[in-house]
């Protein structure tokens, strides 16, 4: 039993330690983290058969390549790509040649423009033009073309020879520019013939023409195998890949699954009953590197002295709370009604800014917007909802910035205000960069829906403010404002029954607050503090001398002994009476602390005075000396204060000859050695409060008395 007591002492031990705490809380938020957004991530798989109808409506949970629908598509187009022929230019202009030549030879024979080998030749019959013409032309010509074409051309007038070349010439240009193919010359034969019927030239001249247009007309166009298979790369190369969607609908429920269908859920996995689990990797990792920022961003704030374990269990209930919203909201949200908009995301970002600070709500308003995105991910593996991440980053963000002072409830909501036209200008925004159209229904709608987060996220903040600063007693600007207000019970009891001290506080919190300022400090909690520090007093306040007003002073009937007893045992008292009223734990340590452990001087010489064997230990206070720099500017500025006040004649001079000697033997006590105030920030200090003391014991102008002003008339 009492190793297990051990066992047990040693893990609170270990639990109590600043790391301990950080990793904890860090894992406990990733592990939250990861199990709210499990499902948006886990790809589910279906037992499905083909042609029988879908039970529910199956959308694809990543993007991926139908490989198989590609290929057949490629297929197609390069079927569907015609054979390319090369067209010869060598053989029109041959041919062409051909046809040219044999007009002009039988015009050079018509005009006699020839040498003939001897007179006795005689060309004035048709027969001897026909067989000198045989000799001048082409051997391939003859054997295509006869004598009888020949004959017709010698026969016709030169105006109808004319007209002949000019028509076969125009036919064999049209004919061979688009090519001609092998199975194709019947065609071109024919087409030609027809252009020499529809003419003016006789019939059975065109018919004697019809050996020279067969004659002319050649195949040119030949197949060619390298400009077909560029033609057919390129079709393949103009095919885009078949691209199945993530969150694309594969399958409607009550649709039949047919081959394509069943094809598309094999491609995207979904009947592949081996789970995928990269997703839930990847969420892993995501999470992870989420907890590891946070850890070392918290491990920043647990060396101030204002972080502490309850402002990091307000960060983990906080994000344990968003999260949950969120998915709650995500199960109604479709891409039609996007009711991620109407996410309260505002609402931790205030609450953290107000109750630990303003760099951890930037910080976790980002970790938010991407858990966010992922939640609202429609439950699409790999998908990332970028403009639900950007809204609540965008909002959250808007209500940090706008939340910049702190003095009453009325800041909440004027950051709600602000907060949300942010929100409706992020929704405008996305709608005016989308390509879809909409009407001034749907901007109005859109719009409320961002007026409307920002309005629910303001009144759950001040709805559950006061449960966080009560249930974890975290002290917000809120709650010392709250303490600062004069109708405070304690604040009135120490105004009735300790005029005096009262009075001393209110200049003490305004010395204090304008010190911490000056060097960074927290100064609404210096104020706050200030006005309790003495509240000790109230329970002998005649024997403090700011509450004596005139009576005798009880010390004077008092042994040494017995007045310090009572004057150190204030912040003892004071300590008392706070925790009593459960008032925040930073105003009772900075009361318990504010006169460290220095000396109660005037009783300790007034002791020595009749015993030189004196201890000095029964004189100083019980501490402990100051341990944050508030507690530190509430004890320099307390004791300045009654200083001051104690002069009769407070010039400039001798202000800063008592503010001076004050610095100077608090830091020669060591009373500020266990606080982080830095000599420069001393420095800061003792200017600010001779400022603010010069401004307050200023000179002023002596009245005459109303007898006087009478003896002068």
């Amino acid at each position: 039993m009492k190793k297990f007591w051990l066992l047990k002492q040693q893990f609170v031990s270990f639990f109590q330690h600043n790391s301990m705490q950080l990793v904890t809380a860090c894992f406990v938020i990733a592990s939250i983290f990861f199990v709210v957004t499990f499902q948006n991530v886990n790809t589910e798989t279906y037992d499905i058969e083909k042609f029988s109808a879908a039970k529910e409506t199956i959308r694809s949970p990543i993007s991926i390549e139908n490989t198989e629908e590609t290929e057949r598509r490629i297929r197609e187009v390069v079927q569907s790509v015609e054979e390319h022929f090369e067209v010869s230019g060598e053989i029109t202009e041959e041919q062409i040649t051909y046809i040219n030549e044999v007009f002009e030879a039988i015009d050079k024979i018509e005009t006699g423009n020839i040498e003939l080998d001897s007179k006795e030749e005689n060309l004035e019959t048709i027969s001897n033009k026909v067989a000198y013409l045989e000799n001048l032309v082409h051997d391939e010509l003859l054997l295509e073309v006869d004598a009888e074409t020949f004959r017709a051309l010698f026969q016709a007038t030169n105006e109808e020879r004319v007209l002949a070349k000019e028509l076969i010439t125009t036919a064999l240009y049209d004919a061979y520019y688009n090519g001609i193919k092998v199975e194709e010359v019947d065609q071109a034969i024919q087409e030609a013939q027809q252009k020499l019927t529809y003419s003016t030239l006789e019939d059975s001249f065109v018919e004697a023409l019809r050996p020279l247009i067969v004659f002319s007309i050649q195949p040119n166009s030949f197949f060619s195998a390298d400009q077909t298979n560029e033609a057919q790369q390129q079709a393949r190369n103009s095919v885009e890949p078949v691209m199945i969607r993530a969150g694309e609908v594969i399958v409607e429920e009550g649709q039949l699954i047919t081959n394509e269908i069943y094809e598309e859920l094999e491609v995207t996995g979904l009947l592949n009953e081996e789970r995928n689990f990269y997703p839930m990797f990847g969420l892993f990792l995501l999470v992870s590197l989420i907890g590891l920022f946070l850890f070392f961003e918290l491990r920043h704030h647990m060396n101030s002295s204002d972080f502490h374990f309850r402002k990091l269990i307000a960060v983990g209930v906080l994000s344990i709370f968003i999260v949950l919203v969120m998915k709650v909201v995500s199960f109604y949200t479709t891409s039609i009604n996007p009711l991620y908009l109407v996410t309260p995301v505002a609402t931790v970002s205030m609450l953290l800014k107000i109750l630990v600070n303003e760099r951890i709500a930037i910080v976790m308003s980002i970790f938010y917007a991407v858990i966010g995105s992922v939640i609202f991910n429609a439950d699409i593996p790999g998908l990332l909802n970028m403009e639900a991440g950007i809204f609540i980053m965008f909002s959250q963000l808007a209500s940090i910035f706008s939340l910049s002072a702190i003095k009453d409830r009325g800041s909440i909501i004027k950051s709600g205000l602000a907060t949300s036209i942010v929100n409706i200008v992020t929704i405008y925004l996305f709608l005016f960069l989308s390509f879809e159209k909409y009407t001034w229904l749907d901007y109005l709608s859109l719009g409320g829906y961002g007026f409307l987060s920002a309005i629910i996220a303001t009144v759950l903040t001040m709805g559950m403010l006061p449960f966080f600063e009560s249930g974890l007693r975290i002290l917000s600007d809120t709650k010392l404002l709250a303490l600062s207000s004069p109708n405070q019970s304690l604040l009135r009891k120490l105004l009735i029954e300790a005029p005096g001290t009262y009075h001393h506080s209110i200049m003490v919190a305004n010395l204090s607050e304008a010190s911490s300022e000056a060097i960074g400090a927290n100064g609404l909690l210096a104020r706050v503090a200030a006005y309790y520090h003495d509240l000790g007093k109230t329970v002998r306040p005649h024997y403090f001398i700011e509450n004596q007003m005139g009576m005798k002073n009880p010390h004077d009937y008092l042994d040494p002994y017995q007045s310090a007893e009572i004057i150190l045992q204030h912040p003892v008292d004071s300590a008392k009476l706070l925790k009593k009223e459960k008032l925040p734990n930073e105003i009772i340590e900075i009361a318990l602390q504010h006169h460290g452990t220095t000396l109660l001087k005037y009783f300790y010489y007034k002791a020595k005075e009749r015993n030189d064997k004196v201890n000095e230990g029964d004189f100083r206070y019980e501490g402990p000396k100051p341990k944050t720099k508030e507690a530190a500017v509430v004890s320099i500025c307390d004791s300045i204060e009654a200083a001051t006040r104690s002069l009769a004649n407070p010039t400039q001079e001798e202000i800063e000859k008592v503010v001076s000697s004050i610095f100077e033997d608090r830091l020669l006590d060591g009373q500020l050695n266990d606080s982080t105030l830095t000599f420069k920030e001393l420095e800061q200090m003792k200017l600010v409060i001779c400022e603010t003391l010069k401004g307050i014991y200023h000179s002023r102008i002596q009245y005459p008395k109303e007898s006087n002003m009478k003896e002068a008339k």
